[in-house]
């Protein structure tokens, strides 16, 4: 086998689509010291940063998903699209890949369709529990889909599709260990409950709406508070940080360090931040965004709600539940200490090694 393998790899427009391809990457750099990777993204996507952070060259293709009321984008989508795809075209051509590797995001379709068509064998890691069109598509002429979720098979060719988990950041495992550091990092009261609120790269606009009305009454539940609003939401939100045990960030690089220092988590349930509160064990309570296609956070969090390893909040239901819940959630050790225990039996580790052995099977 060539130790000068060459990979692409595809994804993008969210971190939950960029962070499982920068994992694989590293692992795929880890094995093969003298691989070389190649990105394709999205232009003007926070791939475009992201990636080249991260020590990985990245093109971007002229490409936008389709938004669900009539607009301009929407007109330009085909136009968009046939460039994308000739664009792919040249860019597999010039760089010959040994194997093309798509974990979402709008450029991966156009990438993964180029190189089928032209025989290069393709991955898929699907990280929602409800697939979206475009891998579906994809999916019969890809030569393996890796998933994260059980019962997909109605999805999915059967023959082709094995259960790996998503990557996550391999510095999140035993993160109690770091405890102590996490508290010092974050200049926590250790006597404190720490409650961690997790709106995504983004932000979860109705998330902020949420703690910034509930604030005056959680701190009333004795607990310190690390809100991650995003950058979108940073500058509305920012102020809150001069009340007492509250710090509002619009990013956390140590994500290590603040789920280590946490007790209960409230979060979306995008796929990447499931998998990591899998490994990670902390009680959490999911809430949901219904903006998202297919409704795929919504059915990533029931498929841990369903083995007890979660609470899951609807959007519509946070006025009236939301106090009730946490306040219950919050008094309950032995509830915290149960989903912590059933969601850590959900997790799987070793998502990414398994993943690049898949890809390593493919190479020519």
């Amino acid at each position: 086998m060539k130790d000068n393998p060459k990979f692409i790899i595809s994804g993008g427009g969210t971190g939950g689509h960029i962070y499982p391809a920068i994992a694989i990457a590293n692992e795929l750099k880890t094995r093969y010291p003298k691989a070389e990777i190649l990105f394709v993204g999205a232009k003007d996507k926070m791939e475009m940063q992201k990636v080249p952070q991260a020590g990985y060259p990245i093109k971007g293709l002229w490409i936008a998903g389709i938004q669900r009321k009539l607009t301009l984008q929407n007109a330009m989508f085909p136009i968009k699209l046939i460039s994308s795809l000739v664009k792919s075209f040249g860019i597999i051509k010039q760089f010959k890949p040994d194997v093309v590797i798509g974990t979402g995001g709008f450029a991966s379709g156009a990438v993964l369709k180029v190189a089928s068509m032209i025989g290069i064998p393709t991955v898929i890691q699907e990280q929602n529990s409800y697939p979206g069109i475009t891998n579906k598509l994809l999916a019969k002429k890809a030569n393996k889909i890796c998933v994260a979720y059980e019962n997909l098979e109605r999805f999915f060719p059967k023959e082709n599709m094995i259960l790996t988990g998503n990557p996550v950041r391999q510095d999140l495992i035993s993160v109690e260990e770091k405890r102590g550091e996490a508290l010092a990092y974050f200049n926590l009261d250790a006597s404190k409950k720490t409650m961690l609120i997790l709106g995504g790269s983004l932000g979860a606009k109705r998330i902020n709406k949420l703690i910034s009305k509930e604030l005056d009454w959680l701190l009333t539940q004795n607990v310190q508070i690390i809100w991650q609003c995003g950058k979108l939401y940073f500058e509305e939100f920012k102020h809150f940080s001069d009340r007492e045990n509250v710090q509002v960030l619009a990013f956390i690089d140590r994500m290590d360090l603040v789920y280590a220092a946490a007790d209960i988590v409230i979060s979306r349930s995008g796929a990447s931040s499931v998998s990591e509160l899998c490994l990670v064990g902390k009680p959490v309570v999911f809430i949901p965004s219904p903006n998202v296609s297919e409704d795929h956070q919504t059915k990533n969090a029931l498929a841990i709600v369903e083995k007890h390893g979660a609470i899951l909040l609807k959007e519509s239901e946070l006025e009236s539940e939301f106090s009730l819940v946490f306040e219950s959630l919050l008094k309950d050790q032995g509830k915290q200490d149960d989903l912590s225990k059933n969601i850590t039996a959900l997790a799987l580790p070793n998502a990414t090694k398994q993943i690049v052995d898949e890809i390593v099977k493919l190479i020519k």
